[in-house]
């Protein structure tokens, strides 16, 4: 079902959102992205005339209640952002009360979804070694079938709209949605525009397409490198994992972040793209810094002759004209990940320039889709978000999708 085509008047639809948004040592929101992204759905069912109830997971409490996760924090941000006054039930697998009582135009929202291990559905104070872990997480997966089966008992309408964790085999995600049936439950509208720009970016690719991977790890990008060495024409490889590429390579890399147990990897990576013709742009030189910290002395170097007691910490200025080179002219572009460590002010200048460039590209037509949390922060920081085509509200949703998986929340609406 179609969440357009479908008249909430008179129902209760419960809703899976994406609320885990950052909060200040006070419990104060530092960024409301997320409970904007949900709004056109949330607002879909009030205005048609439902009752909404939101369920979101904050944090990783592992099963146990810890009041700097409550999603009580936010309710404030959710009544504002919404425009109704917010309900809030402080047990989420006890709400019957809170929920029976919701009248049409009212919202409810659950507290933090996993103060319960139901919802990963991970068995807790055993480790995966013992032999009785087996016994034990098949009695978990039954009581969260149960857990689901509760969460469903509130509503008569599911809505999957969390899209940073369609990729989650979770209770509220891929457990919940048998509960109702085809005509009952639905992908809200902020995940139908995340999985048509995903598709934009697989299925439906103008060339030239170029794909920007950043961020300090091979390690936890390898899956879609590979992948994306399939369907690129240019691939760009920033951040950190400059370093591990460049000591493979036979360079001196100083103090830089490396991998030293991926050198394998990255020649391997240097290898295939040779061999599927596509263009891997390495950074060439390096913002170095002699201490990582926002005010180190710092100098220009080449990425593969950094001194000893040096870091690279930002792409060097050749190599930011390299990416921007690279980016211009493309008809697709997909960015995760920053070029440099952007949380310092003085080390934002790859991931400025890979920016600018992007919404250069855009502005010349350009399909340009954003993801992962540090390089949408890159843009919001730039003031660039609204000179992107799409900006993605899952950071391993998105990766895994565009790798090829299938998403366990979007495989369970469309079953």
């Amino acid at each position: 079902m179609k969440i357009n085509d479908f008249n909430f008047a008179g129902h209760k639809a419960i809703v899976r959102v994406d609320f885990n948004v950052p909060l200040d040592e006070n419990g104060h929101v530092t960024d409301e992205t997320r409970i904007k992204g949900a709004l056109p759905t949330l607002k879909k069912i009030l205005n048609d005339g439902g009752s909404v109830i939101m369920m979101s997971h904050m944090g990783k409490p592992k099963g146990k209640v810890n009041a700097k996760l409550s999603l009580s924090q936010i309710v404030p941000n959710v009544s504002r952002n919404l425009g109704v006054d917010v309900k809030f039930a402080p047990d989420c697998a006890n709400a019957d009360k809170e929920a029976a009582a919701l009248k049409p135009g009212e919202a409810l929202l659950l507290e933090n979804l996993r103060f319960y291990p139901e919802e990963e559905g991970k068995p807790v104070g055993i480790d995966k070694d013992d032999p009785k872990y087996g016994e034990a997480k098949e009695e978990m997966k039954k009581r969260q079938v149960e857990f689901a089966k509760k969460l469903a008992s509130y509503a008569d309408v599911y809505v999957m709209d969390a899209f940073g964790t369609a990729h989650r085999k979770h209770a509220s995600t891929a457990v919940i949605d048998q509960f109702f049936d085809k005509d009952h439950r639905m992908l809200g509208l902020l995940m139908e525009k995340e999985v048509k720009a995903v598709d934009n970016v697989l299925n439906n690719i103008k060339r030239p397409f170029t794909a920007i991977m950043g961020g300090s790890k091979v390690s936890t990008k390898i899956g879609i490198i590979e992948n994306l060495l399939t369907k690129v024409d240019n691939l760009i490889l920033c951040g950190g994992m400059t370093y591990t590429f460049a000591k493979a390579k036979g360079g001196k890399i100083g103090k830089s972040i490396c991998e030293n147990d991926k050198l394998d990897i990255a020649l391997d990576v240097i290898k295939k793209a040779k061999e599927n013709n596509v263009n891997l742009v390495l950074g060439t030189d390096s913002v170095i810094a002699d201490n990582f910290s926002n005010d180190a002395n710092t100098k220009v170097a080449p990425s593969n002759d950094i001194p000893d007691g040096w870091e690279g910490m930002d792409a060097g200025p050749a190599t930011r004209k390299l990416f921007a080179d690279a980016i211009k002219g493309s008809k697709t572009i997909l960015w995760n990940g920053p070029a440099g460590v952007f949380e310092f002010d003085n080390f934002t200048g790859g991931s400025r320039a890979i920016a600018e460039a992007i919404a250069e590209a855009t502005k010349e037509g350009a399909f340009s889709l954003i993801g992962g949390g540090d390089s949408v922060a890159c843009i919001n920081k730039f003031g660039l978000a609204d000179q992107v085509s799409y900006i993605s509200t899952g950071g391993g949703a998105l990766l895994e999708a565009i790798e090829g998986k299938t998403l366990p929340g979007v495989a369970a609406i469309e079953a």
